[in-house]
């Protein structure tokens, strides 16, 4: 059965330069990707690791010091979610990729707030403390990322995608640091239905994979 899938022809082509600023390694910016790609939309990708953002020249674009930002023209943007809501106004308006009704709308929010708590403080952390030391509580992080797998194997269950049933800002969102989980040692082997939806999500046109880093051994 073809894949249900909200891509489209952009209504408005940019007028400058799009840059991502980001590491491909990075879920924040993997989103951006995904949305900059499936909306066929020509971008610059800027690395920034650590030693970039320390730097004075992107404490100008993001005093936060965090990735992504996104340049478009003029606009400095920061934050993913918030990018993601941008380019789909900005460049689909109207679009399912953020849809105009209410309660479907009202699910994407619930989703991208999903993905700044649950999503991050669960497998995001656990991911960030196995690969590259981040100093925080694994187990904390992995009992957060299991409430939150299970909620969401429940809630796949009856439906192909998170907040509609076609893809949406919300999907993208969610998707990297769920399907990078076992990076962080969550195996993804009991929630079918998760396996399932991450399927579906790479389905859709355009789709590019963050690169794999190592699975730990079990423990």
């Amino acid at each position: 059965m073809p894949i249900a899938t909200p891509t489209v022809t952009p209504t408005a082509m940019p007028t400058a330069e799009i840059v991502l600023h980001g590491t491909e390694l990075s879920g924040h910016a993997h989103r951006v990707e995904l949305l900059l790609r499936m909306l066929d939309l020509p971008f610059r990708f800027v690395a920034a690791p650590a030693g970039v953002r320390s730097t004075p020249e992107f404490y100008e674009l993001n005093p936060l010091r965090q990735i992504p930002v996104l340049q478009d023209g003029d606009l400095t943007l920061a934050d993913s979610n918030a990018i993601l809501v941008y380019l789909a106004k900005r460049y689909a308006p109207g679009s399912r990729w953020l849809p105009e009704e209410p309660l479907v709308a009202a699910q994407v929010q619930r989703w991208l707030s999903i993905a700044a708590g649950q999503l991050m403080y669960g497998p995001a952390t656990a991911r960030m403390i196995v690969q590259w030391n981040f100093p925080s509580d694994l187990a904390r992080a992995k009992q957060i990322a299991a409430v939150l797998l299970r909620f969401m194997d429940e809630h796949l269950k009856t439906r192909k995608f998170l907040a509609a049933e076609h893809a949406t800002i919300a999907d993208l969102a969610c998707y990297s640091y769920v399907a990078h989980a076992p990076e962080g040692g969550i195996p993804l082997d009991p929630y079918a239905a998760v396996l399932a939806w991450l399927g579906r999500v790479e389905a859709l046109p355009h789709f590019k994979p963050i690169p794999p880093s190592p699975i730990p051994a079990a423990s």
